[in-house]
């Protein structure tokens, strides 16, 4: 399989399970959203996801990866999104890590993953899914757009309509504190790594 110091793969004969591997050691570090939303009673659903990133700032789009169960039905997080069409990111801190972790956990419909981990539900400004109060920043997104790919995976992209930051992780030039926000990014299998460790490259001027 080596060429020229190089290991390759044909992705096209590979399984799921041998793609996913390769893609998350490699892509990384991935961005953690704790994603609040919910149903149609109004029962509080509380996911992480690390296929997640920021897409545009003009409109303001964020967009996540949301896989079904086995089954092809709708996970809590695919469900509540296509109920009421809205959702909110949270920003997983090095603080709340622990927290995140257990609402990962597979728990029946309906359990309220917050209460789990002992973090707390304020009430959105413009959405009906809640945001968390120990996250450093929150982003209520309206459903801008669901990308189907295939059976088993849906890409959803969302609007961001507010946002709500801890006390000094902004500064008055909108500027964003990292060691304020802390925050934390998965690695391959069931690591994670923090921002810590930073450098600074100036845009080459030609």
């Amino acid at each position: 399989m080596t060429q020229q110091d190089r290991t390759r793969f044909d992705f096209s004969t590979l399984g799921e399970r041998e793609r996913y591997k390769l893609m998350i050691g490699s892509i990384i570090p991935r961005p953690i959203a704790l994603v609040t939303s919910v149903d149609e009673h109004g029962s509080i659903n509380a996911a992480p996801f690390s296929f997640f990133n920021c897409l545009s700032a003009d409109p303001p789009i964020l967009a996540l990866g949301v896989e079904n169960h086995p089954d092809m039905s709708f996970k809590d997080t695919g469900h509540n999104i296509r109920v009421t069409e809205v959702f909110t990111v949270n920003i997983v801190s090095h603080a709340i890590a622990e927290a995140m972790h257990v609402c990962g956990a597979k728990y029946p419909r309906g359990v309220d993953e917050l209460k789990e981990a002992g973090l707390t539900a304020m009430p959105g400004e413009k959405v009906v899914s809640p945001w968390i109060k120990e996250a450093p920043a929150s982003f209520e997104c309206r459903r801008h757009v669901t990308l189907e790919l295939g059976k088993s995976r849906q890409i959803i992209l969302g609007q961001i309509v507010f946002a709500h930051f801890r006390e000094g992780v902004v500064d008055e030039r909108l500027r964003i504190d990292p060691d304020r926000i802390d925050a934390i990014a998965r690695l391959g299998g069931d690591t994670c790594s923090t921002i810590r460790d930073r450098f600074d490259m100036l845009t080459p001027k030609l």
